[in-house]
């Protein structure tokens, strides 16, 4: 804080003010007052249980006199992490740039207290003023007793992380001008799960698009994080470049609507022929692109694989007829179908139709190859070869795996991991019969080399792996879901049991005409209930 200014507190509305300090009452920070009571003989007697109503009220006034002043040492102490609070409190003037600082504080709620900070945010001639809110929690010290702000940087901006930080000045890339396949401008206000996104076209595309640089207070990710500034305040635009995507926004916009249906939602639509990224949507209270960097055990969607594996080896054929019983053994392990129903004397076609689990199990000796399951999964369907979509992605994991593991594999569950984009991706390559990377640019905006599978999906194992998709869309567990989509179409289901979840995770791919779709909703039940009719409105869309 610079010498001569002072600080006005008037009906809870902080004011930073030119001339002397005023500033003096030591105790209104609670200097040197451990919190507790003085009895006659001066021993002081640590206070315990919730702060009471006074204390909360009075504790946010002082914190948020100190911050609006300037007094980030002192704001710092009044928190219970003040070695945490003080370099994110001083930034918030050094780093971000912002002056004019007001804070009005809220009616409090139990020990939650709202504020409002209306503020100037200025770099080098340009100026813009800045209002949000934000709230924080008073909590009684472990240590001292005294009523303390519990300290998280979201009480700075509710968008901000651990290690996150709020600062203004040239953008870091010019800013862009996304557009879908057919130009139409995609933007974050009319597509909101795009944010991510653009967010991470701008940062690796920017400087090649011919934009040039504006001047924004942003919120950077932790050092070591992935991610990429996210714009909080533009006080100067750029001149945007253009960066020409594969989305679309009329899949967008169906991706959109389909996920706000479910909270931990993600749906991702692909075009089989080409690879070319249709739509990426979530609806996730954390912002998270989980619907390309999510990492989750895919349930018996990934039956699409070992399907393939078992018709390739000749170990099944989609009429042939194989063994649905309600439970079966592997290395000491036993596993069950859905509510133990069992098909008997039914082919492979009506157990891969109604995801019976015990007819892939049974076929581990038979297959006899722990690496089998991972090798396919890489060489035909792509999955783990470090994709270049053009943003950041997880590209699916698939380990050897061996026991009790490895039939957990079989059906989904265990070491693999997947998320909307590679499920997408996988049922994609049933229906194309080969691998196409998934891009959500162009390669021929940079050159960068993209992935390939070593080999195609073969005739017969193609043609066999789409009539049993078919057959899940038509009649299987994936009908309900995939009803009113018309034409040729396809699915799968599936439903992965997390640890310490009491809901299963709900899991879906398909496709029709040449469009394929995943999606997953957290804790959402089995792939048909949540998941699919998500796929379906998509699907229906393209």
């Amino acid at each position: 804080m610079r010498s001569g200014a002072k600080i006005a507190v008037v009906g809870g509305v902080f004011v930073l003010f030119a001339g002397g300090v005023g500033y003096g009452a030591h105790s209104a920070l609670g200097g040197g007052d451990d919190g507790g009571t003085e009895s006659k003989s001066g021993a002081v007697t640590k206070r315990s249980g919730p702060p009471s109503a006074e204390e909360i009220r009075t504790t946010a006034k002082d914190f948020l006199a100190a911050w609006a002043s300037g007094q980030a040492p002192r704001a710092a102490q009044l928190t219970n992490d003040a070695a945490e609070a003080e370099p994110l409190l001083s930034s918030f003037r050094d780093g971000a740039h912002v002056s004019g600082v007001t804070m009005k504080q809220g009616k409090p709620v139990g020990p939650k207290v709202p504020f409002t900070v209306s503020a100037t945010v200025s770099y080098e001639g340009a100026s813009k003023p800045w209002t949000y809110a934000s709230e924080l929690t008073v909590v009684r010290g472990l240590t001292t007793g005294r009523p303390l702000v519990d300290w998280a940087p979201s009480v700075v901006h509710p968008q901000l992380g651990e290690g996150a930080r709020l600062k203004t000045g040239p953008t870091a890339a010019p800013p862009i001008k996304a557009v879908d396949r057919r130009g139409r401008e995609l933007t974050k206000e009319k597509y909101p799960s795009l944010g991510p996104v653009l967010d991470q076209l701008r940062q690796r595309y920017g400087d090649k698009a011919g934009g040039k640089p504006g001047v924004e207070l942003v919120i950077s990710p932790a050092d070591g994080a992935d991610g990429a500034d996210s714009t909080v305040l533009t006080l100067a635009e750029g001149e945007p470049g253009e960066v020409v995507t594969t989305l679309d926004a009329d899949v967008q916009a169906a991706a959109e609507q389909a996920v706000k249906r479910h909270s931990e939602a993600s749906v991702v639509a692909i075009r089989p022929s080409t690879g070319e990224i249709r739509a990426v949507a979530n609806n996730r209270a954390d912002g998270f692109n989980a619907a390309l960097g999510g990492q989750q055990a895919p349930g018996s969607t990934m039956k699409i694989v070992t399907a393939a594996l078992l018709l390739d080896k000749g170990l099944v054929a989609a009429d042939r007829k194989v063994e649905c019983p309600k439970n079966v053994m592997y290395q000491g392990q036993t596993f069950h179908n859905l509510d133990h129903f069992d098909i008997p004397d039914g082919t492979f076609t009506q157990s891969f139709a109604r995801s019976c689990n015990t007819a892939f199990i049974k076929q581990i000796r038979k297959v006899g190859d722990d690496a089998a399951l991972s090798r396919l999964a890489r060489d035909t369907f792509g999955i783990g070869l470090e994709w270049s979509t053009g943003v950041p992605t997880f590209d699916g994991s698939v380990p050897e795996g061996a026991g009790g593991e490895a039939a957990a594999q079989y059906i989904g569950q265990g070491t693999i991991q997947m998320n909307a984009l590679t499920v997408a991706s996988i049922a994609a390559t049933a229906k194309n019969g080969g691998f196409r990377q998934p891009v959500v640019v162009p390669r021929s905006l940079d050159g960068r080399e993209l992935a390939t599978a070593n080999r195609r999906l073969s005739g017969s194992v193609w043609g066999q792996l789409r009539d049993m998709m078919r057959a899940t869309a038509q009649w299987g567990s994936g009908a309900e879901a995939m009803a009113g989509v018309p034409g040729d179409k396809g699915a799968k289901t599936g439903s992965a049991e997390v640890d310490g979840q009491a809901t299963s995770n709900s899991w879906f791919a398909g496709f029709a005409g040449d469009l394929a779709a995943a999606a997953v909703v957290q804790a959402g039940g089995h792939g048909g209930d949540a998941a699919g009719p998500l796929v379906a409105s998509v699907l229906k869309s393209g």
